[in-house]
């Protein structure tokens, strides 16, 4: 059986914790930027945890 393969994509888009949690970015922050306030910006720029019901498809896709 050959060995799994990580997904690309998922690898640039995911990082792990210490805890071993996956951390991700929000989305909506790259164009039509002007309609949206400076706050939600703002808050659209920090990372975020993945949820406990994504977490399994994650994982797989970075081979954990």
């Amino acid at each position: 059986m050959p060995k799994m393969k990580t997904v690309s994509s998922a690898k640039k888009r995911f990082s792990f914790t210490a805890s071993g949690k996956v951390k991700r970015k929000h989305a909506f922050k790259s164009h039509i930027l002007t309609k949206k306030a400076t706050k939600r910006k703002r808050n659209l720029t920090k990372t975020t945890l993945v949820h406990k019901a994504d977490m399994n498809n994650v994982k797989d896709m970075l081979c954990v």
